[in-house]
């Protein structure tokens, strides 16, 4: 499978997410949707997706989505992180993780998800993130 158009590499990466990706990212109007092309070290022994790449992607998704919704960006770090695994993925299927910004306070925000293949949602996923003091204030 190819990455779909519209997504371009993640305009903000780390050397985790260099080994734990490669991640894409687009923006559609106020929403930062991100995703990835399920490679081979992205499958446990059972060759589905493991729980550890939906975490990590869900955790990226929604921290950015929130951090990069404000002018300047947000900085955040998680709090608290829950997942509900509905379904599951295989290597050489698309994921995209749409996100909900429920609210982002001057001490937490708050974020749902949603992990999608195609038109199924394999992943519900939501999370606290404590908001940091600017630098310089």
């Amino acid at each position: 499978m190819e990455i779909p158009e519209g997504f371009e590499p993640i305009f903000r990466t780390s050397p985790f997410l260099e080994t734990a990706g490669p991640m894409y990212s687009q923006q559609v109007g106020d929403e930062l949707i991100i995703g990835l092309l399920v490679l081979d070290k992205h499958v446990n022994g059972r060759g589905f997706v493991h729980t550890g790449v939906y975490t990590t992607l869900v955790d990226v998704a929604m921290g950015y989505a929130a951090a990069f919704s404000q002018k300047p960006p947000v900085p955040l770090v998680t709090v608290s992180l829950s997942t509900d695994f509905v379904g599951n993925a295989k290597v050489g299927d698309w994921l995209e993780v749409h996100t909900d910004i429920q609210r982002i306070g001057t001490a937490v925000a708050f974020v749902n998800a949603f992990v999608m293949k195609d038109d199924e949602r394999v992943i519900r996923a939501s999370a606290v993130f404590n908001v940091l003091p600017k630098k310089g204030v």
